[in-house]
């Protein structure tokens, strides 16, 4: 699965049911991720909220951040339709 591809896939769980506890979990962790100066703090037992595919997810997000990919024009594209869903729910 590419970046692209997990961030497709968050934004597709956000547009089915933006105030979930799975779509906010995902979208606090995309948050979380853009903030590497605070430490990334993202209670980790939140992941607890989130089904074995949605955790995928997750990990492929923390993978983003590792790859230094958070913040590149696919990151700031889907954010941006994250932070819109979240919104508007």
């Amino acid at each position: 699965m590419t970046q692209q591809d997990t961030l497709d896939a968050v934004v597709r769980l956000l547009e089915a049911a933006p105030h979930s506890a799975p779509a906010l979990t995902l979208y606090a962790l995309v948050s979380t991720l853009e903030y590497g100066k605070a430490g990334y703090l993202f209670k980790l037992d939140k992941l607890q909220d989130l089904d074995t595919e949605q955790r995928q997810l997750a990990y492929r997000l923390m993978e983003t951040m590792v790859e230094g990919k958070v913040g590149d024009e696919a990151w700031v594209q889907a954010k941006a339709r994250m932070d819109q869903l979240v919104r508007n729910g």
